[in-house]
C-alpha cells in the first residue's frame, strides 16, 4: 500500500459511524453482513449508511458482493494487511523481535 491510499483508508476511518460499521464487519467475520442489517445494527438510516460504505468500499477497507436485491459487505483482509504492513513497514529500525508485542496485540486470537 503506498501513502495516498494509506491516506484514504484513514480518512475513510476517521469519521465515527465509518469506524462503528469496519469495527462491525471485521467482528462479523468472513460473511460479513447486509447492509440493512448493518444500519440496524448501528441504528443508521439506510441512505445514511449506504454512503458510509461507498467510502469504506472506495478506500478498500470492505467489500460489497450483490445477493439478490441486498448487497453484503464484508471486511476486505488484504486492505487491512496493507494498511498495518503500511504502518509497521519500518518498525523497530531492523530488530523485528522489538515488534513482536504489536504484533501479539493485533493477531487474531482463534
Amino acid at each position: 500500500m503506498d501513502k495516498s491510499n494509506a491516506l484514504l483508508a484513514f480518512a475513510a476511518l476517521s469519521q465515527p459511524t465509518r469506524l462503528d460499521v469496519f469495527r462491525l464487519l471485521i467482528k462479523a467475520g468472513p460473511d460479513g453482513m447486509a447492509a440493512g442489517q448493518i444500519a440496524q445494527a448501528l441504528e443508521v438510516r439506510q441512505n445514511t449508511m449506504s454512503a458510509n460504505l461507498s467510502v469504506l468500499t472506495q478506500a478498500g477497507l470492505i467489500t460489497a458482493t450483490r445477493e439478490g436485491r441486498s448487497i453484503r459487505y464484508a471486511a476486505h483482509l488484504d486492505g487491512i494487511r496493507g494498511l498495518l504492513a503500511f504502518l509497521m513497514e519500518d518498525c523497530c529500525g531492523g530488530a523485528p523481535e522489538a515488534c513482536q508485542p504489536i504484533l501479539d496485540t493485533i493477531a487474531c486470537p482463534c
